[in-house]
């Protein structure tokens, strides 16, 4: 009984989470890192998102379990850990106990991705399935009734800065309608080429979070550019 009722508080949660921005930590100074921390503390945003890139499963390293350590110890905001990496499930407990409050992972890196999502859920993280921009939505139907949220790659993951693929729009169209038929709270992140050219149209075609990088830590006032993504400005 108590697990139904705690099943029917997250949703309840989850359902009122609407358009929400993710600033991407990849994109940040990392000389000045508690500077940027600091900043989206005082900004509109709502998640920190921590890219982890481990060289094989995307062409690129970034940063691992110290610094989502030392990124935890100033934030006041949930830290939404995107594993881009291979054999994910060996690190949920690690990256739980350094801060982590959402892991996704890539279906595309994962054998079991029923037994992660509950893995992630028992280690008590809300958690996400990731999907390349090759993979259509459909793979995860089976899948979408446990998971509190899916990532849709609007880029090739890897690096920052690339152009957004606009193929997505038809993928958070198409999944928003898998969720609906599911009666489902389920959340559509974004990820990828997120701009404030392009925030509205992601937002108004069923996406409710929205990662962005270079679109705040490059822009001359990301405070603004975080309420202008969020259309409060």
């Amino acid at each position: 009984m108590h697990h139904q009722l705690q099943k029917k508080t997250t949703k309840k949660l989850l359902s009122n989470m609407k358009k929400l921005i993710a600033p991407s930590l990849l994109s940040a100074d990392f000389l000045h890192l508690s500077k940027d921390v600091e900043m989206i503390n005082g900004s509109n945003a709502d998640w920190f998102h921590l890219d982890i890139m481990d060289g094989v499963f995307v062409p690129n390293i970034s940063f691992g379990i110290p610094v989502v350590k030392a990124v935890k110890s100033l934030a006041k905001k949930p830290l939404d850990v995107h594993l881009m990496i291979v054999e994910p499930d060996r690190y949920f407990e690690a990256f739980r106990d350094a801060g982590a409050d959402i892991i996704t992972f890539h279906y595309e890196a994962s054998t079991h991705i029923h037994r992660s999502i509950q893995k992630i859920k028992s280690l008590g993280m809300k958690a996400g399935v990731v999907l390349n921009p090759h993979s259509p939505v459909a793979l995860i139907e089976d899948i979408l009734c446990e998971s509190d949220l899916v990532l849709l790659m609007s880029v090739n993951p890897g690096f920052g800065g690339q152009k957004f693929i606009e193929r997505t729009f038809d993928k958070i169209v198409k999944l928003r309608s898998m969720i609906e038929v599911q009666k489902l709270d389920t959340l559509i992140e974004v990820d990828g080429g997120v701009s404030v050219n392009n925030a509205k149209q992601l937002f108004d075609a069923g996406a409710d979070v929205l990662v962005a990088g270079n679109a705040v830590f490059k822009s001359d006032n990301p405070v603004k550019t975080i309420d202008i993504l969020k259309g409060v400005l």
